[in-house]
């Protein structure tokens, strides 16, 4: 299991096509891993650019931690990746909660940034986007799964969905994620969002409930393009090809 040590903890990664001159560094979802990514959308990137996925904290096979879920904790760590990993610029991509990840990195590092891709990042001060940890039950994981094993063909075993529940339960139950989320809520809000100025594609399911945060992001970020996809929320999951085909052309463009 590859791991490297970031800001002292152990955060499990995996790399393809490490030899591509051009590296895409691909953030997954909250209570998700980088598995969101691994079976379609990376090995297509990987025809092209050296890809790099990897797990949050207290996600996937990273070490868990109680606190440090807001944003800017959030992007200290990818740059500590980064870091690590020596890598100087990159083209960066984020899933729901990774691409607020996605988005803070282009505001506090623009300089460690190429192109910026955002796949149905959410409004913090939604609530719904919010309420979605209290309103967590074991159905949504297993609908999850579902769409999951659909796409990949893979078939997630029993012990693999109680795994995940039992992170699901320290996250909400153990650590400071509440409180992390309830402090970005006015991001979309901050003059920040102005200032990033990269190039910005933005990924969003045609009946998902965050297409309207996609629309303001394009209204805000100077070089953004709105793309709906056939879905919702889940659009990765259920549209892998088409948002793996989206993503190479548009990191392509010169």
């Amino acid at each position: 299991m590859p791991v490297v040590t970031v800001n002292g903890r152990s955060v499990h990664i995996q790399e393809l096509n490490k030899e591509a001159a051009e590296t895409i560094v691909l953030v997954h979802g909250m209570f998700s891993n980088l598995s969101v990514y691994y079976f379609n959308i990376a090995p297509l990137l990987a025809t092209k650019y050296h890809v790099v996925l990897y797990d949050l904290k207290s996600h996937g096979m990273s070490e868990k931690a109680l606190t440090g879920y807001d944003l800017t904790s959030m992007t200290n760590d990818l740059l500590a990746l980064l870091e690590a990993l020596k890598l100087q610029k990159v083209h960066l991509g984020g899933y729901s909660f990774g691409g607020l990840i996605a988005l803070k990195m282009a505001i506090r590092f623009p300089e460690r940034i190429n192109k910026l891709a955002v796949i149905e990042a959410p409004d913090p001060n939604d609530d719904k986007t919010r309420g979605i940890i209290d309103e967590y039950s074991r159905e949504f994981l297993e609908h999850y799964v579902e769409n999951f094993t659909d796409t990949t063909k893979v078939k997630m075993g029993k012990r693999q969905m109680e795994r995940n529940h039992r992170m699901y339960e320290y996250l909400f139950y153990q650590t400071s994620i509440k409180t992390d989320m309830e402090f970005e809520k006015d991001f979309f809000g901050s003059p920040a969002i102005e200032t990033i100025k990269k190039p910005a594609l933005l990924l969003y399911g045609t009946d998902s409930n965050c297409l309207n945060a996609g629309k303001h992001l394009e209204g805000l970020i100077e070089n953004a393009s709105l793309s709906a996809v056939p879905g919702d929320h889940n659009i990765p999951i259920q549209q892998p090809l088409v948002i793996a085909e989206a993503l190479l052309n548009f990191f392509q463009e010169k």
